[in-house]
């Protein structure tokens, strides 16, 4: 019964999350991008057999990168279909794989709605033998139909909040059945016992880590940035302020400010999480009394104050090219933080806000060890960065000690794969 009453709610919400999609695809043409695909029309046919990955958007993606070239590697007789639910994760996916990749090798659609007729469709079309799933993305009819069709479905990297688990169990008759069937790979020993608490089963639960550990820092994007910095800022103090939200890059540009009054030729980069605010943001720094470029056109740096990242894809090599890396998502309460182990990969001293609900166990890891502070206003943030700004030796120090708590955290790929082996991938 809560299953019907469920997708009877989905088909009347349907309508009006496409209607916005669409709506937002007025003012961003990659929301118009293959808008069928919500319905589980795929235009792909890949060649069998298929291992399918999903990941919701930039960050999974990201995190997912180190798996899926594994899975290249390991299973090289299968095609890869990696599915996204938004247009940000879609260009991730295309950056990183599809450009390099044969097309038979790596193709990209999006999620479908979780519709029956939806899932029945994309299901037809990619024809997967196996799920991978980043995180914790839990569709009761698109669960059911693999179940059906004997799709085993593997979570990796799985997390669940304690603040989730009520809403969970008190919908066990919907979510209950589904978790059951699943092999579930958590990130801790916490959130195994919060999976089995949900009606997983505990003898197809794991214990195998954060993946984000096992992200490498590319030669190529490493020397990207010294690149790009030796042309537009050599010798100047640079900071990054990645992946901000409304809300941040006021608190943000005001530390700024703040510490050009001490180092007076210090560049800020600000890198907005997603691309509909480039404008609204380039907008808002028109109105202040801030000297900015914008890196979508190329413009240098020269005099400017502040470094506006309007482009996709490539907060990774800014992070290389800087001094110090704030990461955003962590000075408002509603978005839980985003990923500070990449800052990390690039041995730079971190900076947080104090809202990391997304990746808690990390970020207390990187404070405890001295690799990251944590800041909880405009004033914290200045003197944070100020400091390391005039302090190189502790800069490397705590940029060597993020680099040792990444290495010795590795160690979730190799046991997420031999999840998937089990399962027959």
């Amino acid at each position: 019964m809560l299953r019907l009453i469920y997708t009877a709610l989905l088909y009347l919400a349907a309508p009006v999350v496409f209607a916005f999609t669409a709506w937002r695809g007025v003012r961003d043409p990659l929301y118009r991008d293959r808008l069928p695909e919500r319905f589980g029309m795929t235009s792909l046919r890949p060649v069998q057999p298929v291992l399918w990955v999903h990941a919701v958007s930039v960050g999974e993606v990201q995190a997912a990168a180190p798996l899926i070239r594994a899975l290249l590697q390991r299973y090289p007789q299968h095609s890869l279909v990696v599915t996204t639910t938004t247009p940000t994760g879609a260009q991730r996916v295309r950056s990183l794989f599809v450009k390099e990749m044969q097309a038979d090798q790596v193709q990209h659609a999006y999620l479908p709605y979780d519709l029956p007729g939806s899932v029945r469709r994309f299901l037809d079309r990619v024809r997967p033998r196996q799920a991978v799933i980043m995180e914790t993305e839990v569709w009761p009819n698109l669960y059911r139909a693999c179940a059906a069709r004997k799709i085993p479905i593997v979570l990796v990297s799985a997390r669940l909040s304690e603040r989730s688990v009520p809403r969970y169990r008190r919908f066990a008759g919907l979510f209950g059945a589904v978790v059951r069937d699943l092999d579930i790979g958590a990130q801790t020993q916490t959130d195994a016992e919060r999976f089995v608490a949900i009606g997983a089963d505990a003898g197809r639960v794991r214990v195998t880590g954060n993946i984000k550990f096992d992200m490498e820092a590319p030669t190529q994007v490493r020397d990207e940035g010294a690149a790009l910095r030796d042309a537009m800022f050599a010798g100047r103090k640079v900071w990054v302020a990645g992946s901000t939200h409304a809300g941040e890059e006021e608190i943000v540009l005001a530390a700024h400010q703040r510490i050009l009054k001490i180092h007076r030729d210090a560049l800020l980069i600000l890198v907005p999480r997603h691309p509909d605010r480039f404008e609204q943001v380039r907008n808002w720094l028109g109105t202040r009394s801030v000297r900015f470029a914008r890196r979508s056109r190329n413009e240098a740096a020269g005099t400017a104050n502040v470094l506006l990242a309007d482009t996709l894809g490539e907060l990774l090599m800014l992070y290389a090219a800087a001094d110090v890396a704030f990461v955003g998502g962590s000075l408002v309460p509603h978005v839980g933080g985003h990923n500070l182990l990449e800052p990390a990969a690039f041995a730079k001293p971190i900076l947080t806000g104090p809202y990391n609900a997304n990746g808690k166990d990390i970020a207390q890891l990187l404070i405890d060890g001295g690799a990251a502070l944590e800041v909880k206003s405009a004033e914290e943030l200045a003197a944070a960065v100020a400091k390391l700004f005039a302090d190189p030796a502790r800069r490397d120090k705590m940029g060597a000690e993020a680099l040792r708590i990444l290495a010795a955290n590795r160690g979730a790929l190799a046991r997420a794969l031999a999840l998937i082996d089990a399962q027959g991938g």
